[in-house]
């Protein structure tokens, strides 16, 4: 955070695309990544919004908070709907009928528009290569109609459609690793980013739009609502899924992971889960198994970025060789030799080695002439 130590609002641009006045519930940390990704874009940008939240509390008739082109799509089909815009431009652009240039192409949904009903659209316009970029605003549920559980909703939440009792836990299931799915797909760029790390949001929407090809983001959208917490902690329940490892940040260039903060110790889940009403039924128990497996998944984004704990062996190239390495490598040479020195039965007096009996005499050759 060194770069971001001068006056902060320098370093952001002023211009606001999503305009106040909206709808959204107090507290919401999906409006303030909206917010920062359309900062990062700017105006050069044409967005296409699957059904949920955001579409509803910005597009009330006759208003709206949109500055730029938007287009609200169906649930499955934001991805579709972009690859044609994209493509229609390509068309237009050849023939002369708009100006050369690139337009960012942005579509984006909630972790139900994206992890559930908009999967398969987002898989094909990732396989087939449209030069757009994706955001899922992740609040881990379907908060627009009700708090109804998503493939994205966590171990042990409570949900409408997914209660605690004395038959169930909750949620039921894992959270689905939408970022490791977009990964799979050999895109150039894959991130996490979360609305209580501003400047990382939008660092990472920046570069997303600007690779060529596809690129997903997956945005951590606190809400308070559906989590059932305080409506002023919302940074800092960001800052705890992160810090706890629930969230990681982390990118992915070109199949190569690079994770965005690494910490010496993670926080205890419990931290972050006691704040929120959706896991106020867990016993001590389900929180020590949440703990083991986020310390699971921890460790393996860590081998994926090459800082697993444990070191393994990595072979040396002999221009960098240093001198331990040197002195272990002579030292088995000398080793090898003693013990085939020991084998042909000869001594060993520190790297030579000297013959343990005298050698026989050579025979003189006499020549049959000499013979009489």
């Amino acid at each position: 955070m060194e770069k971001f130590s001068i006056y902060a609002p320098r370093l952001v641009n002023p211009e606001e695309n999503f305009a106040p006045g909206h709808r959204a519930c107090i507290g919401c940390g999906e409006v303030l990544a909206v917010r920062y990704a359309l900062k990062a874009l700017g105006p050069n940008v044409i967005a296409a919004n699957a059904t949920g939240c955001m579409e509803i509390i910005s597009s009330c008739l006759p208003t709206t908070s949109w500055k730029i082109p938007w287009i609200h799509v169906l649930f499955e089909n934001a991805s579709a709907v972009i690859s044609g815009v994209e493509a229609a431009r390509k068309v237009l652009a050849r023939r002369g009928k708009i100006p050369p240039g690139r337009v960012f192409c942005l579509a984006m949904g909630g972790d139900g528009a994206t992890s559930d009903i908009g999967l398969q659209s987002l898989s094909g316009a990732l396989e087939r290569g449209h030069d757009f970029l994706y955001i899922c605003f992740d609040n881990e549920a379907y908060m627009n109609t009700g708090v109804q559980r998503s493939s994205s909703t966590p171990y042990g939440a409570s949900t409408t459609t997914a209660p605690p009792g004395k038959l169930s836990i909750g949620q039921w299931s894992q959270k689905k690793n939408m970022a490791a799915i977009a990964a799979a797909h050999n895109i150039p760029y894959v991130a996490t980013a979360c609305s209580s790390y501003p400047f990382d949001l939008m660092a990472k929407v920046k570069k997303a739009a600007e690779v060529k090809g596809p690129a997903y983001v997956h945005v951590l959208s606190v809400c308070p609502t559906g989590w059932r917490h305080a409506t002023d902690i919302t940074i800092q329940m960001g800052r705890l899924a992160v810090e706890s490892g629930i969230f990681p940040l982390y990118e992915v260039e070109n199949g190569r992971y690079k994770l965005t903060f690494d910490f010496p110790k993670l926080r205890p889940v419990k931290q972050y889960l006691k704040l929120q009403g959706r896991f106020r039924h867990l016993k001590d128990e389900e929180m020590d198994k949440i703990q083991k497996q986020v310390d699971k998944e921890w460790l393996k984004l860590k081998s994926l970025v090459g800082m697993a704990g444990e070191k393994k062996p990595v072979p040396v190239p002999a221009q960098v060789e240093g001198r331990a390495q040197r002195a272990e490598r002579k030292g088995q040479s000398a080793k090898g030799k003693a013990q085939r020195a020991k084998r042909q039965g000869l001594k060993t007096s520190g790297t030579k080695t000297t013959p343990t009996r005298r050698p026989r005499k050579k025979s003189k050759k006499v020549s049959r002439r000499g013979k009489k």
